[in-house]
């Protein structure tokens, strides 16, 4: 069995342990253990770790998911308002076009009043 792969078999491992742990010294192999122990705890934390990212990456991704919806739905309205804006500004112009209009007349016709003397 190749050395990558005995290292990923937990028996394997324990067979290649024993098999060192023959050749070493009770006091070295007991370092060798705690190495592997810590190192097997490291590994846990940094899964950890990386599992608690991506479950932030996935939040983070569905918070920007519905701010753009929002984003979409805001410039929607906003065109709706914009439009309904101007619609009302050309109702409005026209609206003073036409007093100005009934104003110009009424002066007119104060005017051409004021000119004929009453009979």
């Amino acid at each position: 069995m190749a050395p990558a792969m005995a290292a990923s078999d937990p028996l394997a491992r324990q067979a290649l342990m024993r098999a060192a742990g023959n050749a070493l010294a009770g006091d070295e192999q007991e370092k060798l253990r705690r190495r592997n122990e810590e190192l097997e705890r490291e590994l846990r934390e940094s899964r950890e770790r990386e599992e608690a990212a991506r479950e932030e990456l996935r939040r983070t991704a569905e918070r920007l998911r519905v701010a753009e919806e929002a984003e979409e739905r805001l410039c929607s309205e906003l065109g709706e308002l914009e439009a309904e804006a101007v619609l009302q500004a050309r109702a409005y112009h026209a609206r003073i076009l036409s007093l100005a209009n009934q104003l110009a007349q009424a002066q007119k016709v104060l005017q051409v009043a004021a000119v004929v003397p009453p009979s």
